[in-house]
């Protein structure tokens, strides 16, 4: 039998998961995306290695402990790093050679642990690791703290993706048909196009244009930008920094500062500024989003975990949608919106500031989405795609949808 010494990595779950919702009620933190990248993308980047995940149990079945498909392992203490945390060259040479029953930390955030063993849950995890000898990172690191920190951090996440990305790689050609300044900081990848007509500006930041993404014709960008895998910039779509398109999604009209995650969609006119799309979500032609009170005041949101609204201490930020929701044509958001998981929005009027998962309608008239309709429309909208929802999955969005009922019927 073939042994293979091995070093095991596994993600964890901190608090700021519960400060992260509605986005975590389908992910671990370390599926958020920012930047480029996801936070696991980049510290398996980092690490080279593929990584496990200890978050909360009804979500372990779609994201398991341990990602390693090796017949038989002798393998080395469990490594565990938090999920929230931004990694780096640094730091990941820091966490991997730290001695087993050591834990890595910064201020009051635990960065990283090795361990003898794995632990099935968060609360067993954070007990075994209470008495282990502390080490201070000494470097500045960052994290995922709050929802707003994900377009907050995001100029900061692709300037720093983009150099660890492209180091040692060759940029394709750039179209000579585009008007194009600061040319060094733009990376096209295979299969990536740039059609006629668009003007890019990487002066003010680079920009990364992923594998088969495309920008159709008359797009204007201005760095720093993430076009990832797959991505589609629809005709004249005007794009500020710092915007990140996640992998398979279509974008157009007017984009300031957001992170889209995943296969979503905007594909119209119309504005949005300072916002996360999570992934498989819809806004209809001509939504727009607020992200600017008529006072300049600091903009407040609502808190799912603390039932509260919320200082963002920001005056601009705009609308927050999980996963799987979608609004009708010529929805109007208000600044600092919360949209929950599998919504679906329409109507006339301002929807409300927080709206929960599994909503049907509108300010004037709104009731419960009816699971399986929303399981159909999840399912024909993945299909586009070719992908479809597990039984893991379904189980997961009964979990959310019987969780969250309190909240639609208040």
């Amino acid at each position: 039998m073939l042994f293979i010494k091995t070093m095991r990595y596994i993600l964890f779950d901190d608090d700021s998961r519960f400060n992260l919702l509605p986005f975590t009620h389908t992910r671990p933190i370390a599926d958020i995306r920012c930047g480029i990248f996801t936070m696991r993308e980049r510290w398996e980047t980092l690490l080279n290695a593929k990584t496990g995940t200890i978050t909360e149990p009804y979500l372990q079945k779609v994201f398991p402990q341990n990602q390693l498909s090796i017949n038989k392992i002798e393998s080395e203490p469990y490594l565990y790093i938090n999920g929230s945390v931004f990694g780096n060259k640094d730091l990941a040479a820091s966490i991997t050679n730290l001695e087993a029953g050591a834990k890595l930390i910064y201020g009051n955030t635990l960065i990283a642990t090795k361990c003898d063993k794995i632990s099935n849950e968060l609360t067993d995890f954070k007990n075994e690791i209470a008495e282990f000898k502390t080490i201070e990172y000494s470097n500045f690191i960052y994290s995922i703290k709050n929802i707003w920190d994900i377009f907050s951090f995001n100029d900061r996440a692709i300037r720093e993706d983009f150099l660890l990305v492209t180091e040692g790689h060759h940029s394709q050609p750039i179209p000579d048909t585009i008007i194009a300044s600061g040319k060094e900081n733009i990376f096209i990848e295979p299969g990536g196009i740039i059609n006629i007509g668009c003007i890019i500006n990487a002066t003010t930041g680079p920009v990364y244009i992923g594998k088969n993404a495309e920008i159709l014709e008359g797009s204007i960008l201005r760095g720093p930008i993430a076009i990832c895998e797959k991505a589609v910039v629809k005709m004249g779509a005007k794009i500020y920094g710092a915007t990140t398109i996640g992998p398979g999604c279509k974008v157009g009209g007017e984009i300031s500062n957001v992170v889209f995650f995943a296969n979503s969609n905007k594909g119209h006119d119309g504005y949005l500024g300072n916002a996360v799309i999570g992934e498989w979500c819809n806004l209809g032609a001509d939504t727009n989003s607020s992200n600017l009170k008529n006072n300049y005041d600091e903009i407040k949101i609502w808190s799912e975990y603390e039932n509260i609204m919320k200082a963002t201490g920001l005056i601009f930020c705009g609308l927050m949608m999980a996963d799987h929701s979608k609004c009708g044509i010529n929805t109007m958001f208000n600044t600092g919106t919360v949209v929950g998981v599998s919504a679906n929005i329409f109507g006339s009027n301002f929807p409300e500031k927080f709206i929960p998962s599994f909503t049907w309608g509108g300010t004037a008239d709104s009731t419960t989405y009816d699971f399986e309709k929303a399981m159909e429309t999840a399912n024909r909208m993945m299909a586009r795609r070719d992908l479809n929802l597990t039984e893991a999955e379904i189980e997961l969005y009964k979990y959310i949808f019987d969780k969250t009922a309190y909240q639609r019927q208040n």
